[in-house]
């Protein structure tokens, strides 16, 4: 299973928003600095989840969540 996953810094409040198979080891990355895109914001806590059969499904939302309708989405969850 693929996985769109969207975090929030828990020390600047900001969102990032990424893909993964396995959620539990890319949250480790992230939160130990092991990404070089979320190392400054860590801890970071995980706000919302999906699960998807196929990664071009994952890819294609994780692209909508990127965009300025998607970041209006995401306001919508919190």
């Amino acid at each position: 299973m693929y996985h769109v996953y969207v975090l929030r810094s828990e020390k600047t409040g900001r969102r990032y928003v990424g893909s993964s198979q396995d959620i539990e080891e890319r949250m480790r990355q992230h939160n130990s600095g092991q990404s070089l895109a979320t190392r400054h914001g860590a801890p970071w806590k995980l706000i919302h989840c999906e699960e998807f059969t196929t990664c071009a499904e994952a890819v294609r939302r994780e692209r909508l969540y990127k965009t300025g309708n998607g970041r209006d989405l995401l306001a919508q969850l919190g």
